[in-house]
């Protein structure tokens, strides 16, 4: 029998075999955003049904929020309405709100790691596509919609099937400048965007134990991006110094047995898996996306990739869409392209040292003339932070705009938009046409190579030519 990470996660928790290969899976931490927690407790309640266990369900208000100083901003059409329902209905059934004027605010993923809520070991069902960055701490953790949401308040249970395994070994030292977010956009662009669909992709390697915890949470982020809804990374003795203390981690004796049983689960697993994928980490230049999906990415030391090359006739035509919608050629380089925008924020990177490392290359300059530049930590734990640490007055000095926690900018839905035909270098995990505005041009890229573009007003490698 298998014995890998993944096996024995999944296997702790089977509560049933169904039919099929369909497995009845307990749920330990369930996590709902403001998009979906009205309509998930409306239905359940107008079916008659009750909240099995409130106390493990947590809701997080972050997307419909304005993240403008003082949420003065306004949001989308219906947005104060879902909100009030969010508030009554978590009241109603005494689940935990990590609203607005809470001081443990922030984005979901973000307040689900910060709060410990997220344990190595535990099953985190979240109505959301990024709850894979749950697995940086070595949780087993997908995205689910508002009737799965349902299913788990009524079942604190959900149906799966266990994905096959990919196993993504990360080797050699880092260069300057490389971090979570070009390893996973290398990767994704290696494997395409439906890559690791049917598969859940665990990490490991040299390379990859070298990362932070919160730069582990940054590569789980975007293994949705290339079809995989579930990321593994064994938990270690960095993970366990990140969760010590945290509010809902265990404390005094449970810690100590907490350990014991993380240490023996990540201990002796099977490296087996379906299909291997070996990257070298010391190769890698800066990466940054020309196109319209993550996986159309190149390193700044490449040229946009022409359209005529690929033999398959799809991609082709997908390349020359992609092409005409970002107003690019083949061979052309995205070093020297200007910009508009600059957004440094979401799920993916606005963690205090995503913000720290940002903050590196501004201090000291200004952005240029033409650019709107908006940083968004993630929490208002970062936030207060990133505050004391003399990081804010870095980006507010620099013509930064200084923003409240939420998602912002990064599904433009709470009234921060790229405006049609501008171009924008994105630290968030999407750049699919629409996504941060009308005909929107995004690019993603890390929290330097954003930083740097909106002091030099266009793209730029910080450490190359």
């Amino acid at each position: 029998m298998a014995d890998t990470y993944l096996d024995r996660l999944w296997e702790m928790h089977v509560v049933d075999r169904l039919e099929d290969g369909v497995d009845l899976i307990h749920v330990d931490r369930h996590l709902v955003h403001d998009l979906h927690c009205a309509l998930a407790f409306s239905t359940l309640e107008a079916a008659g049904r009750r909240v099995l266990h409130p106390e493990l369900t947590f809701a997080v208000a972050d997307h419909l929020v304005s993240t403008r100083p003082g949420r003065t901003g306004t949001t989308v059409p219906r947005a104060e309405a879902l909100l009030d329902d969010m508030e009554r209905f978590t009241r109603r059934w005494g689940v935990r709100l990590f609203g607005v004027d809470d001081g443990d605010h922030g984005i979901i993923h973000i307040v689900g790691a910060e709060q410990g809520l997220v344990l190595p070991g535990l099953t985190v069902l979240a109505c959301d596509s990024h709850a894979c960055t749950a697995g940086a701490l070595g949780a087993l953790a997908w995205g689910i919609g508002t009737s799965e949401t349902e299913h788990i308040l009524a079942t604190q249970t959900i149906r799966a099937e266990k994905p096959r395994l990919m196993r993504v070994e990360l080797d050699g030292a880092l260069p300057p400048g490389i971090g979570a977010k070009d390893l996973i956009l290398h990767l994704i662009g290696r494997i395409g965007a439906g890559g690791g669909r049917g598969f859940a992709i665990e990490f490991d390697g040299s390379a990859l134990r070298a990362l932070s915890v919160e730069d582990r949470m940054t590569l789980c982020n975007m293994t949705m991006e290339c079809g995989a809804e579930i990321a593994l990374i064994r938990p270690d003795d960095a993970v366990f110094a990140y969760l010590h203390g945290r509010p809902y981690a265990p404390s005094g004796p449970p810690w100590e047995a907490a350990l014991t049983h993380w240490r023996a689960l990540a201990q002796g697993c099977s490296t087996d898996a379906d299909r291997l994928v070996r990257i070298d980490a010391s190769a890698l230049a800066p990466q940054m996306t020309w196109g319209t999906n993550p996986a159309q990415v190149i390193g700044l030391d490449e040229s946009v990739p022409d359209p005529d090359a690929s033999p398959d006739s799809r991609q082709r035509q997908q390349m020359r869409r992609a092409l005409d919608y970002m107003g690019l050629r083949a061979g052309e380089r995205l070093v020297g392209l200007p910009i508009e925008h600059v957004f440094i924020g979401s799920c993916t990177n606005a963690r205090i040292d995503d913000l720290r490392r940002a903050a590196r290359l501004v201090e000291g300059r200004r952005i240029a003339a033409g650019v709107r530049a908006v940083v968004v930590p993630g929490s208002r734990a970062i936030r207060a932070k990133a505050e004391a640490e003399g990081l804010a007055e870095i980006f507010l000095s620099a013509g930064f705009e200084w923003h409240e926690a939420g998602c912002s900018m990064c599904a433009a839905i709470n009234g921060d938009l790229v405006e049609p035909g501008q171009r924008c270098v994105s630290t968030s995990n999407r750049n699919f046409e629409g996504r941060q505005g009308l005909r929107a041009r995004t690019h993603l890229a890390s929290p330097e190579l954003a930083a740097a573009a909106a002091v030099e007003g266009r793209i730029v490698n910080p450490w190359g030519p």
